[in-house]
This record gives C-alpha cells, structure tokens and sequence, in this order.
C-alpha cells in the first residue's frame, strides 16, 4: 500500500513538473496598447462616432423644436392637431432610438472590423513564441482569471512585443 501511494506522489510530482515547465502567461493588453495600428484605429473609430453624434445631435434639435411646437398650442387649438403634434412627437422618438440602437451597431462592427487584424498579428506572435519556447500552453491573463501566478511562470509579453517590433 505504501509502494502506490509513494507511486502516485511521484507521478503527480512528474506530472505537475511537466505542466509547470509548459506554461506560460501573457498580457494581451500590454501588447495590444503599445500596437501603433491601435492608435489609428481608435483615431478612425472616434471620427465615425463624432459623425453619429453630430447627426444624432441635429434628431435632438429637431425634436426639441418639434417639442417647444407643441407646447406653445394654446387651449383653442383644435384635438386633431394636438394628437397629429403628439404622433410626431412620437415619431421622432422612436427614430432617435431606432437611430441610435444603429449607431451603435455601426461602430461596434467597425471596431470589430478594425481591430480584428491586430489581434490576428499579435495572436501569430504568440504562437510563434509558443512554438519556438515549447510551450503547451500560454494563459492571457488580461482576458483569461488566473487565481495564481507563481514567480517562477515565464512571462512572454516581452517576446512577443519583441515579435511585433515593439
């Protein structure tokens, strides 16, 4: 009974070695921050939003006066106008939401469309300091929770920087 428990101590001991010894952590975020192609495509990003805004802005405008219409009707103005006046009050809102909920949609895939090709460059990276070190496996611990880092966990942000030519 003493021979398999001191077997089974030895083969976890091996085995835990061996995993140690193929895994690596990474920050993606690091990387992904000193990307110079980030920059730009953030640059890109805020120009398309600052256009939604500015068409969004001009929808408030035009609601806001269609608003003020309606509440300068006098007492003696007739129902079906006050009603047609609530309906396009209505109308505006629901296009400004519509609007909206699209704008969002827009630039959510413009950014997924503009960063999808850097994340593709720094994933090649990756897996080219992978391959080169031998690892089994690299954690990304800015995406992935990791409880526990031990000291003696290679860390291959810099390699991979050093891939990328950062």
């Amino acid at each position: 009974m003493t021979k398999k428990t001191l077997l089974a101590i030895v083969a976890t001991m091996m085995c835990q070695l061996l995993w140690a010894q193929g895994v690596a952590v990474f920050n993606s975020k690091q990387v992904f921050d000193a990307m110079p192609e980030k920059a730009q495509a953030e640059a890109t990003l805020q120009q398309a939003s600052d256009k939604l805004q500015a068409e969004f802005r001009i929808m408030q405008d035009e609601f806001n006066r269609k608003y003020a219409d309606y509440q300068a009707l006098d007492a003696n103005t007739p129902a079906t106008i006050r009603e047609r006046r609530i309906q396009e009050l209505q109308q505006a809102d629901k296009e400004i939401r519509d609007f909206q909920a699209r704008a969002q949609q827009a630039l959510d895939k413009q950014r997924e469309q503009l960063m999808a090709p850097i994340q593709q460059l720094i994933d090649a990276a990756l897996r080219e300091v992978g391959d080169e070190a031998g690892y089994s496996v690299i954690l990304d611990v800015a995406k992935t929770a990791v409880p526990y880092v031990g000291p003696n966990t290679p860390d291959v942000t810099a390699a991979v920087k050093a891939k990328l030519n950062l």
